[in-house]
């Protein structure tokens, strides 16, 4: 499946201009259209407000908000002019995550920036584990800190034989057949048909090699080190500028679980990250 149609999500953070480039380029880079969203959520009252909130203060929310939306659209425009794409921008009004997951079921790959503490009230903790888990679609996250210039030349997958990491795979395969070099990396592999295959890695980068794809198969053993830190490690010494991998965990009533490797890259990404659940 090719890569037509991105959603990038804007909101009001200080790395929201390198999201919205990464994605024009991809956007570019795949011939792909581009839709950029940003969403005003509902007006925010302290839950011990108990007086009546004046309608003084809804309107300077509401246009506090439109105001934000639209220096996000005036940035988004610029960007996508310079790279001479097909655009649509959307600004819409509700709950965040519902919002997004909405519009991200209606396209190919959506790109979200990387939760920044610093910056926890523009985009509320735990947003992107959510995604992840509820919007069907492959997400690419960009770190909030210094994204490379460009996106999936020299790629690192995650690769432990399970069906999330099969879905990335997947999912990535158009980002993959552009890349100059994709390298698998098996962590603490296991033999065998139920885990990575007789040989770990060999069947997915044959797989992957049918597509056209420069493939390289890679193991590392290093049990007394967490795998994220192995992934982040691995990147930095074979110059990858994107990590593909599954999004583990699962959804509970409204507690969202995510596995200690999922949650660690989210964390303390280095280069850009696609997940896919």
């Amino acid at each position: 499946m090719a890569i037509k149609d991105l959603l990038v999500y804007a909101d009001d953070s200080a790395a929201v201009s390198e999201r919205l480039d990464v994605a024009a380029k991809l956007a570019q880079s795949h011939d792909a259209h581009l839709t950029g969203l940003y969403v005003i959520p509902p007006p925010y009252f302290p839950v011990y407000a108990e007086i009546q909130v004046p309608m003084e203060v809804l309107q300077e929310q509401t246009e506090i908000a439109q105001a934000n939306a639209k220096k996000a659209e005036n940035i988004f425009t610029t960007i996508a002019e310079k790279h001479d794409i097909e655009t649509e921008w959307r600004c819409d009004e509700g709950d965040l995550l519902s919002t997004l997951n909405m519009h991200a079921r209606y396209v190919d790959l959506v790109v979200l920036g990387q939760d920044n503490p610093d910056e926890a009230h523009y985009v509320p903790a735990g947003i992107p584990d959510k995604v992840i888990l509820g919007c069907g679609r492959p997400v690419l996250f960009i770190p909030y800190i210094d994204p490379p210039a460009a996106v999936g030349q020299h790629v690192l997958i995650a690769w432990n034989g399970k069906r999330e990491a099969a879905r990335a795979v997947n999912d990535a395969i158009p980002l993959l057949t552009k890349a100059k070099e994709v390298k698998v990396l098996a962590v603490n592999p296991k033999s065998g048909p139920d885990a990575h295959g007789e040989i770990p890695s060999a069947d997915i980068c044959l797989h992957l090699a049918r597509h056209g794809v420069n493939v390289e198969a890679m193991q590392i053993t290093a049990k007394e080190i967490d795998v994220g830190n192995i992934l982040l490690s691995s990147a930095a010494d074979t110059g990858a500028d994107l990590i593909v991998m599954g999004g583990y965990g699962h959804t509970r009533l409204w507690e969202v679980v995510l596995s200690g490797a999922t949650r660690h890259l989210l964390k303390h990404m280095t280069v850009p990250v696609l997940m896919s659940h």
